[in-house]
């Protein structure tokens, strides 16, 4: 049962966190990106995805640490 219960755990751990990659490259994508890809992004565009990307790794970041400490709780 506790094995169960720590691989369920897992999955839906690791499913949040693909969910949440798959929201930020959407919402970076429809926002940054405003004309037809070629083969290299605008300035602009290419500034904007970076600070987003950031931001990702940010709230990543932040999202681990949370996870990280209430495993540690338990």
């Amino acid at each position: 049962q506790k094995e169960l219960a720590a691989f369920l755990e897992k999955e839906q751990t690791q499913a949040k966190l693909h969910s949440t990659v798959h929201t930020f490259t959407t919402m970076c994508w429809d926002k940054c990106v405003t004309s037809t890809p070629s083969t290299r992004f605008s300035r602009g565009e290419e500034s904007c995805l970076m600070n987003c990307v950031d931001r990702f790794l940010d709230s990543s970041i932040f999202l681990v640490n949370q996870i990280s400490q209430r495993r540690d709780q338990q």
